[in-house]
């Protein structure tokens, strides 16, 4: 697959933790060294709200991160939504798509996670048909513009409203080798109300198996979280402190051994995704050491 890593599993941020500006940090240029001596080796920079970053500054953080061994992804614009029927918001969200592309690179990385569309007055069936379609056209886009270098991660989504179900980010990798999945677990478990447990990770994992090409999940992209849901899917986001929310780590991490996946792993916890995101990589490392 063009564009892949190499053959290690990462563990990172999204953002930068409560504990990074209480060490009196405060820029995110800083932020790659950080999280290297923290023992991290993957870094997601959030073009949520636009994507603002110039070039300059993405090429210091890439050199910063190529010296430091951490790979950097990118989120991008929160409002990118494929199944809105105005043509002229479609090419806004190409466009999003495009620039996400082009810093990314800058950034020293090659991916950029995505939430495809929200069903909105369509109704979910004409919502996912309109997003399939236009799925296909944003592969001829990414060609035509010379990113097929770069990864794009459509995400499972934690809201029953979104367009973002297991089935269907697979059928929408299953489109071309640019797509890979970016598989939010605590959205799964939040969209279907807590389901998530050791057989309901099994599932996952293999339903990816059955319905992907085996390097897409092998190198898939992880969110991971703990996140408090209601009748409606996702409220909000929450720390591993919680006790009542899920889901755990650990069952992955075993599911991950036991198939040899290597994905990269960005934790979104509210805060503490730093120090969550070490709890994870331990976690993995005691997952190899008992098998």
């Amino acid at each position: 697959m063009k564009g892949n890593i190499e053959d290690i599993i990462r563990f990172g941020p999204s953002g930068n933790s409560n504990e990074f500006f209480e060490e009196g940090y405060k820029h995110t240029e800083q932020a790659i060294a950080w999280v290297a001596e923290k023992g991290l080796n993957a870094y997601e920079y959030s073009f949520g709200k636009g994507v603002s970053i110039s070039d300059a500054k993405a090429a210091q953080i890439g050199a910063q991160a190529a010296a430091c061994g951490v790979k950097v992804s990118v989120h991008a614009p929160y409002y990118i939504n494929l199944a809105n029927p105005s043509e002229e918001m479609i090419e806004k969200s190409l466009g999003y798509l495009e620039s996400s592309a082009t810093k990314v690179r800058l950034l020293g990385g090659n991916r950029v996670v995505f939430h495809v569309a929200t069903e909105g007055k369509a109704g979910r069936e004409a919502a996912f048909a309109l997003s399939l379609d236009r799925m296909k056209r944003l592969t001829e886009f990414i060609y035509e513009k010379g990113l097929d270098d770069v990864l794009f991660c459509p995400e499972t989504m934690g809201k029953r409203g979104q367009i973002g179900t297991l089935e269907e980010i697979a059928e929408f990798c299953a489109i071309d080798k640019v797509f890979v999945p970016t598989i939010d677990f605590g959205h799964l478990n939040a969209r279907d109300c807590g389901v998530i447990n050791r057989e309901g990770y099994g599932y996952i994992i293999e339903y990816l198996l059955d319905n992907m090409a085996l390097e897409k999940v092998k190198y898939m992209h992880v969110h991971f979280s703990k996140i408090m849901f209601g009748a409606k899917g996702e409220i909000k986001h929450l720390t591993f402190a919680d006790e009542e929310y899920g889901p755990c780590f650990e069952p992955l991490a075993e599911q991950l051994v036991k198939h040899g996946l290597l994905p990269t792993i960005l934790c979104e916890s509210d805060g503490t995704q730093a120090k969550d995101a070490l709890y994870m990589k331990n976690a993995y490392i005691n997952a190899l050491e008992r098998q």
